[in-house]
């Protein structure tokens, strides 16, 4: 079989690689493969794929084109400086979400001026989101932050994000002091309204420019046919929207929801496509607005090996012990014993019966969690405040989701048996969390999404209608509940 779309994956611990044939307008999976990563040199994992593709039996023409998505930079160490915290966090969280930042602090004007510096020279961040003021509203803060930004004298890049009447002054004071500076439009308007995409594609380019650095990475932006690596979280979400969405030859599916557990991380993606069609009114204000088309959760501490211990303290080992029907204080050791082996050894693969449990319970429980941070719930008590009453639901509304499409390495290798007794079980106990009535779980086994979120900016219409085959979906209600 000939392959002449190649999709790699560089992650920290493995670099995947997805082939795909393109011929007379349809696109068809051909094969996967993988190789450790080298972090010494990229360019090892990267080959050693390839080779691995070719040796299963995959010819690959000299003219066969290259896309690229990584997460083994780690990701740019952002800092966000704005006026309102709760204002400051949400527009932070939106503009990385799928752009290749990790935003490590969060700082307002109601923290002293003293301490948004120590942030500053502590985290020594690769990015800072200086955001602040609506348009015509408050411009003191962003240029008050500004000066303590020059005050602490860090190497770091800073993407002017705030109210526009201010920027300009912001921007002069940052050229003075020879600060490298982005001026992107502000990404909070007004106070109903977050404008994301010129930050997010800011930081993106920054992230491509780190991502050059990293040994081999460099390589591998030489061979990739449009020059550019996406960050793996934002591909993944790209291949949601596709599906969820659609294009212009092809409906979209409704609402969907990815859950995508590694080792490190459990992201929860939700894309409901008809939230576009709100007002702004409808939407309500920036700082409990969960009604965004595309909304991404990352669960830094819920992962099933580097992170595996966040897992056990978060429900304590019991919990994780009772999603697999264990109630024992003995095995509650061996549990808590298991995840700190497996946080000093990232690579492991279980291989007893006893490990094998232990994974099915963490990735239940950390899904589980996951899932109701990601999703609103129903108030249980009334605040006067907010005007909400008990019973009223708040937050993200994911009830009347129907797609469940489950992505990563436990999805990946192990049993059909196993894979689907994860979700049931991740989905069992809802309580008040406002999570799919009747979920329809649908399971990536060759780990594609990541691919067609790479491929979708080019081969759009193409990735849609393979989307819908690949994950046995149509308009008609003709389900397959799991590959």
């Amino acid at each position: 079989m000939q392959a002449n779309l190649l999709v790699f994956d560089v992650g920290s611990t493995y670099t995947k690689l997805t082939a795909f044939r393109l011929e007379q307008g349809d696109l068809e999976f051909v094969a996967r493969s993988q190789a450790p990563t080298t972090i010494t040199d990229i360019e090892i994992g990267i080959v050693n794929a390839r080779q691995a593709l070719v040796q299963s039996g995959v010819q690959v023409p000299d003219d066969a084109k290259v896309f690229s998505t990584s997460s083994a930079a780690g990701g740019l160490r952002m800092v966000a400086l704005g006026y309102m915290p709760r204002v400051t966090a949400k527009a932070a969280k939106e503009v990385a979400m799928s752009a290749g930042a990790r935003v490590l602090e969060i700082v307002s004007h109601e923290d002293l001026p003293e301490y948004r510096l120590e942030v500053l020279r502590e985290i020594k961040p690769d990015i800072v989101l200086l955001a602040g003021g609506t348009d015509g509203g408050d411009q003191q803060s962003l240029i008050e932050n500004a000066h303590i930004i020059v005050q602490s004298e860090i190497k770091a890049v800073i993407i002017i994000a705030g109210n526009k009447e201010a920027q300009s002054q912001v921007a002069g004071i940052f050229t003075d002091h020879n600060v490298p500076y982005i001026r992107v439009p502000n990404v909070m308007p007004t106070i109903h309204e977050l404008k994301v995409k010129p930050a997010r594609e800011a930081i993106h380019e920054q992230f491509i420019k780190q991502i050059t650095q990293a040994k081999g990475l460099n390589k591998l932006l030489d061979i990739v046919s449009n020059k550019k690596v996406t960050p793996t979280p934002g591909a993944v979400l790209l291949g949601a929207e596709l599906l969820a969405k659609g294009t212009f030859l092809e409906d979209g599916v409704g609402d969907v929801i990815i859950i995508d557990i590694g080792g490190a991380t459990t992201d929860i993606h939700s894309v409901m496509p008809d939230l576009e069609k709100l007002t702004i009114e409808e939407k309500g204000l920036i700082v409990n607005n969960e009604k965004q088309p595309s909304y991404r959760t990352v669960e830094g501490n819920l992962g099933l090996r580097v992170s595996a211990t966040g897992i056990v303290e978060t429900i304590g080992p019991l919990g994780v012990l009772a999603k697999i029907g264990y109630n024992s204080e003995e095995v509650a050791e061996q549990l808590v014993a298991y995840t700190e082996f497996l946080e000093k050894n990232p690579g492991h693969i279980s291989q007893s019966p006893v490990e094998k449990q232990f994974d099915l319970a963490l990735a239940i429980s950390a899904i589980e969690v996951a899932l109701k941070r990601h999703a609103g719930y129903i108030a249980q008590d009334f605040n006067p405040v907010m005007g909400i009453m008990p019973g009223t639901p708040v937050g993200r509304d994911l009830r009347r989701v129907k797609y469940v499409i489950a992505v990563g390495g436990i999805f990946t290798h192990g049993t059909l048996a196993d894979k689907q007794f994860i979700l049931a079980e991740a989905f069992k106990n809802p309580g008040i969390s406002l999570l799919p009535l009747k979920p329809q779980f649908i399971i990536d086994e060759q780990y594609l999404l990541y691919a067609l979120g790479a491929l979708g900016s080019q081969y759009t219409d193409l990735c849609g209608k393979f989307a819908k085959k690949y994950f046995k979906i149509n308009l008609k209600g003709n389900e397959h509940e799991t590959n």
